[in-house]
């Protein structure tokens, strides 16, 4: 299979540079994964499209302001750090921007209470750095770090918080699990009155958001791993739903990766965590997942071809066809899907 199979034209025009007023306002395409029927809805009528029994879970990692810039303390050059993943202490997996100006010791400064020291230069962009500073290192991050918006935002965000979801908890991501950002607190408590029984998974997104598939087969595109974990909770909910014959329906791509990573071949759950680096695509069999609330995502995508394994790919380009036409709002703090 090709990445090219996977590209589609969008105007630029249709990228959201901002999010909405209100969460819940964006638009919503309902998608029927084996017919391809399509309804236009806005985000709030997802009740309706939701039953009692059904359990919606959701990825409840929380965007750290992940973006550092700094000056090499020898030459006050600017280096630009995207912290991805904490390896252990304080030690850090990083894309480095411009890596070329970086080697094993170079002292990065980010002002008078942090610097970074270079460890290992790794492959395509990526340092491990250990950080040094004094105090508590998440509150010096939130006064020097920046949010990691993706690359195709050129608007500053005025609230911070308008990338995080309203239930973020667990500090660890280099992005948002965007599709969560069309939730509010009043939304999930009419969900849980209505029977929808909500829970949580946690996966801290990493490198694979950040990197395109560059290659022309895509069986040749390497996944970087990111941890996640399950708790005994959320894995007996899962477990009474399968057995139930109920619907597990995921929000988000991090979310399907997570249930499908930590599935068992018959679809069981137990308390678990790791690093996973699944690739979902056209001919994968799901075990975990028969709904999906997501984005609309870049063309060419890993996150493309994961939802492409879920209805198909001529249903998904079809509805992405229908989307631009449509005049939908397109990426992270775009409109959303609900593939059933």
């Amino acid at each position: 299979m090709k990445t090219e199979d996977f590209n589609y034209d969008l105007d630029e025009s249709l990228i959201a540079q901002t999010p909405l007023e209100k969460r819940e306002e964006s638009r919503l395409m309902v998608l029927d994964k084996k017919t391809g029927e399509i309804k236009h809805e806005h985000f709030y009528n997802i009740i309706d499209y939701l039953k009692a029994g059904d359990v919606l879970v959701l990825n409840d990692t929380k965007v750290i302001p992940a973006r550092l810039i700094g000056q090499k303390e020898e030459t006050k050059a600017i280096i630009e750090l995207l912290l991805l993943k904490n390896i252990k202490e304080d030690i850090w997996e990083c894309l480095a921007k411009p890596v070329k100006r970086l080697k094993e010791g170079t002292i990065i400064s980010f002002g008078s209470h942090l610097k970074a020291q270079v460890l290992k230069i790794l492959e395509e962009g990526i340092v491990q750095v250990q950080m040094l500073y004094e105090g508590i290192f998440y509150e010096i991050l939130d006064e020097l770090g920046q949010m990691p918006l993706p690359p195709y935002i050129k608007e500053k965000l005025k609230d911070k918080d308008r990338y995080q979801t309203v239930y973020a908890k667990n500090l660890g991501s280099a992005a948002a699990p965007t599709a969560g950002l069309h939730f509010t607190q009043d939304l999930l408590t009419k969900l849980e009155q209505k029977g929808v029984i909500i829970k949580y998974i946690t996966l801290h997104v990493g490198l694979g958001t950040f990197r395109p598939v560059v290659v022309e087969n895509i069986n040749d595109h390497v996944m970087h791993s990111e941890y996640y974990s399950i708790s005994a909770d959320t894995a007996q909910a899962l477990n009474q739903a399968k057995k139930e014959n109920r619907r597990i329906i995921a929000v988000g791509t991090t979310t399907t990766r997570t249930l499908e990573a930590a599935a068992s071949e018959n679809g069981h759950f137990k308390e678990c965590s790791g690093n996973t680096n699944i690739f979902i695509y056209p001919g994968y069999k799901f075990k975990a997942i028969d709904g999906l609330i997501t984005n609309f995502h870049l063309p060419k995508s890993t996150l493309l071809m994961l939802v492409s394994a879920l209805a198909s790919k001529e249903i998904i380009m079809n509805a992405y066809k229908i989307a631009t036409l449509e005049k939908y709002r397109f990426f992270s703090f775009g409109d959303a899907m609900f593939i059933k």
